[in-house]
């Protein structure tokens, strides 16, 4: 009697290890390491410096030097202008990208080149330029003056000076998101029946709405910081239009150093709440939106 001999089963085979997958930088901890050592060299620890400075000065240097009427008036001014500027560019800023975006036309290389241009140009540079043009006797404020109207040596010239070299980060900022906007969402509103102002409220908007307020952000962070530019068409007068880092550079030049990082403390206190409300805008309308905050 013979006995049928059952079939063996398969043995499974021993996949073959997982090989991790090579990296182009190193590991997370050293990338770490040198990402918070490199933060900390150039961001912390001149921060860290200014306040220490700061906190030798008590409570009455302090507030004698950040609160004088003086003071007070070229914080006004600077974050004013600072806002009107940004503000002003968001508009601009916004038509200009969608120029360079949705069009075709001769030159159209060159005023892309152009934008770039208060990012290349030294700010003092900048300012010349300006109060060239726009002084009682330059090219176009000798036409101006006589209607009545100045725009050097003043608080206009400082918001031009301003509208001037902030511009960039708008453009810069919203010209992507638009680049990579779907016309095909743009096409199905239209066939809709969605008039162009509906079309742009409720379609396009939402989606460059972020990066408008990352460029108004990064125009209204880099006005209130400017200096080079601005003293040269503002007239520096006390009270009227004298900015904030021109307080600084008074205080440093008359060797008042703990004076001169308590304004800058102050300023850097403003400038990083607004930045953050402005942030806390941008995160509520991605999750508005229905995107990632």
């Amino acid at each position: 009697m013979t006995t049928a001999t059952l079939p063996l089963s398969p043995q499974p085979q021993a996949s073959p290890a997982k090989r991790a997958p090579k990296r182009v930088l190193p590991g997370f901890h050293l990338t770490l390491g040198y990402t918070l050592f490199y933060l900390s060299l150039i961001v912390l620890i001149p921060l860290s410096a200014l306040l220490f400075k700061t906190f030798t000065l008590t409570w009455v240097e302090f507030w004698a030097a950040v609160a004088s009427p003086r003071v007070l008036a070229s914080y006004r001014l600077t974050f004013g202008a600072s806002f009107l500027a940004a503000l002003f560019n968001v508009f601009f800023g916004l038509l200009l990208a969608w120029v360079l975006v949705r069009y075709e036309f001769p030159g159209k290389k060159l005023i892309d080149a152009l934008v770039d241009l208060p990012f290349a140009l030294p700010t003092a540079v900048a300012g010349i330029s300006l109060t060239a043009l726009l002084a009682g006797n330059g090219w176009i404020g000798q036409y101006l003056e006589p209607m009545g109207i100045q725009l050097a040596f003043n608080r206009n010239g400082i918001v031009i000076a301003l509208i001037f070299i902030s511009l960039p980060f708008v453009v810069r900022t919203v010209q992507p998101v638009l680049e990579d906007a779907e016309k095909e969402l743009e096409e199905a509103a239209t066939c809709l029946g969605a008039s162009r102002l509906q079309t742009f409220r409720h379609v396009i908007f939402p989606s460059i709405a972020p990066a408008l307020l990352t460029g108004f952000a990064m125009a209204f962070a880099r006005a209130v910081g400017e200096y080079g530019s601005v003293i040269f068409i503002a007239g520096n007068m006390p009270m009227i239009s004298e900015i904030t880092p021109l307080i600084i550079i008074g205080k440093l030049e008359q060797y008042d150093y703990a004076g001169a990082t308590a304004v800058a403390t102050v300023m850097l206190g403003i400038s990083f709440a607004l930045l953050l409300v402005i942030n806390g805008l941008q995160s509520w309308q991605r999750r508005r939106a229905g995107g990632k905050p």
